[in-house]
């Protein structure tokens, strides 16, 4: 990474970006985030085979709250909105918040702007939970099993994160401390070792456990309710809040381990605090939807490009832009296969993809890493 950019973090951009000052920079790219947060949940809310207005949105959430607004709607209209799309939006924006500022404190960390969530084995360990309760859940518990999927599966797929989680920390002590550069090689191994034993329990299904492994390990919203999101809310919600009290941190770690102790940050604290709460975080996210890619890895690319790597604006501009990436990601989902739900990671792949194709044709002839 150029010395310049560790120096000067936020003074990195175009040269029209680099007349702006930092802060109103800053300032206009929140605010840009957030009005198109509002617009993405609108669009989340009334898009779908039966249409609610605008209107007729605001006229069901303010009888929710107890006012009455003169304005039609049915109570189809009000079931559809209360128990199927907005339970829908506002998991969405959980799991895209969690996996955006996930990717944007693991790049921050390594140092490294091909890190993401699934690089430490979070995702395909969640899989691979998932996936044993679906195949092996009927055979190990018997009757039990019957009717307690839907609360298996989730508590696996985080268990799962977690286990895989601290294998990689595992393998990666060295005396004492953890070395971040064995935990990306390390990540490798575990995913590689998840992959495949996920792979093995997907050969051994059935029928009928296969249409469901399918969908879940492509990732989908299709089956949030209520009891979803206040399961993966406790999880998700602390650690995008305490998150961004790192950003300094990172900022300092761009710099060196050695850099960062001088200035009085604790490389080792900060990279342990840092990873405990992404996979918090993100296995809690897995857990709820399933294994949905490229999110950890766009959004805090985007924020980059615009703002610049400062993590104090990277970090809380991840979160949203994930969210806006994977509920966005969702409505195209739901309509363009209409009446079916197609699974979220096809349409993150199909973008994410000639994202990083265009960013590597674009930024190559420069030199440039993408810090």
């Amino acid at each position: 990474m150029d010395a310049e950019v560790l120096a000067l973090p936020v003074k990195r951009g175009t040269a029209a970006a680099r007349e702006i000052p930092a802060w109103t920079r800053s300032t206009l790219v929140m605010a840009a985030l957030w009005a198109g947060l509002v617009m993405v949940v609108l669009a989340g809310i009334a898009i779908g085979p039966s249409r609610i207005a605008p209107i007729q949105i605001v006229s069901i959430l303010a009888e929710q709250m107890g006012m009455s607004l003169p304005l039609e709607h049915t109570t189809q209209q009000t079931a559809i909105l209360m128990n199927i799309r907005l339970p829908r939006v506002v998991l969405g924006l959980l799991v895209g918040a969690a996996l955006g500022m996930g990717g944007a404190a693991l790049q921050g960390l390594f140092r490294n702007p091909l890190a993401d969530p699934g690089l430490l084995g979070i995702s395909s360990g969640a899989a691979l939970g998932a996936v044993t309760v679906i195949v092996l859940g009927t055979a190990w518990l018997g009757r039990f099993s019957l009717g307690m999927t839907g609360v298996l599966m989730p508590l696996a797929a985080f268990m799962g994160g977690l286990a895989a989680t601290a294998a990689v920390y595992a393998i990666s002590r060295r005396h004492g401390r953890v070395e971040r550069g064995a935990m990306l090689l390390a990540g490798v191994a575990v995913n590689a070792s998840a992959g495949s034993m996920t792979g093995l329990l997907v050969y051994l299904s059935d029928s009928e456990q296969l249409k469901s492994l399918t969908f879940w390990l492509m990732g989908s919203l299709g089956g949030a309710d209520w009891s979803a999101v206040w399961a993966a809310a406790p999880l998700t919600l602390p650690p995008l809040l305490l998150l961004p009290r790192l950003a300094r941190a990172l900022n300092a770690m761009l710099l060196g381990d050695a850099v960062a102790g001088h200035l009085g940050f604790d490389p080792n604290r900060v990279s342990r605090l840092s990873v405990i709460l992404v996979t918090a975080s993100v296995g809690a996210a897995v857990a709820a939807s399933g294994v949905i890619g490229f999110i950890g890895l766009v959004a805090p690319h985007l924020i980059r490009l615009i703002a610049g790597p400062d993590h104090r604006i990277v970090m809380p501009g991840a979160a949203l832009a994930g969210a806006i990436l994977l509920v966005g990601a969702d409505i195209f989902a739901r309509i363009v296969a209409a009446p079916a739900d197609l699974p979220i990671g096809v349409v993150t792949g199909a973008l994410g993809g000639p994202f990083f194709i265009w960013l590597l044709l674009h930024r190559a002839p420069h030199g440039r890493g993408t810090c």
